[in-house]
């Protein structure tokens, strides 16, 4: 990370997700005492602000909890990390970074979307990966756009209300996965990965434009010029059901 002068407005902005995450993992109970925390690691920016905010969590709470990352490189998705950045960002946090090598199975997907096969096979060396070493959490990079984006995926394509919770169990409570970005949104963490000027992928994904989230997205953009809340509205809709005036 480059060391820099920084201005007022950089100093409150790094403050202001600092606190978001605090307030996330305090609020939805992601981290206890003893915990084995593991990140996964795209190489993306919402990873790594993850990674570098859960370790000034750990530095700064009375939490004590085992702290390391793990990247998932699949040999058949032609996209690519600056492995040499990853780890030195991982010393420099004091934080053990591993990779992981494994194949998506991208050409027997027959009808599938890429997006789809690369995550279901991403999601599973992880959990193995992190059942075999013992973690009882897993933190993903995943944002408050994500889970508005989410929603309105599911309600249009599923008809049913769900998303992306903060705190998840999985296989009846061995795992868990928590999402301590789920208070931020995607300019909070673009802004944050500016000013600690963490580098571009060497080789960004081919299909990470080709999904229904382009298109939630920019319904959301669309909503935001009705109320310019509309973002977080839909997010706080979520806790805030009034079931008597639902069908």
């Amino acid at each position: 990370m480059v060391k820099q002068e920084l201005s007022k407005y950089q100093v409150k902005l790094i403050e202001f997700v600092k606190n978001k995450v605090a307030r996330a993992v305090s609020d939805y109970k992601m981290i206890d005492d003893g915990d084995k925390v593991l990140v996964a690691v795209s190489g993306g920016k919402d990873s790594l602000v993850l990674l570098e905010t859960l370790a000034i969590y750990r530095r700064y709470k009375r939490k004590s909890y085992t702290l390391e990352a793990v990247h998932v490189d699949m040999d058949d998705v032609p996209y690519s990390i600056d492995r040499d950045f990853l780890n030195d960002f991982g010393k420099q946090l004091d934080v053990k970074v591993n990779f992981l090598n494994h194949t998506a199975g991208l050409d027997n997907r027959g009808k599938k979307a890429a997006c789809f096969v690369c995550s279901w096979s991403r999601r599973k060396a992880l959990f193995q990966y992190a059942q075999e070493h013992g973690f009882q959490k897993l933190a993903f990079g995943h944002h408050l756009d994500d889970a508005v984006e989410t929603l309105i995926l599911n309600m249009a394509y599923h008809g049913n209300i769900s998303s992306i919770p903060g705190k998840l169990k999985m296989f009846d409570g061995l795992i868990y996965n928590i999402r301590p970005l789920i208070l931020l949104t995607n300019k909070d963490t673009q802004e944050y990965a500016h000013i600690r000027h963490y580098p571009q992928l060497k080789q960004n994904c081919p299909f990470e434009d080709a999904t229904k989230r382009s298109t939630a997205r920019k319904l959301i953009e669309s909503l935001e010029e009705i109320h310019p809340k509309a973002r977080y509205n839909l997010f706080q809709s979520m806790t805030n059901i009034d079931e008597e005036y639902l069908p």
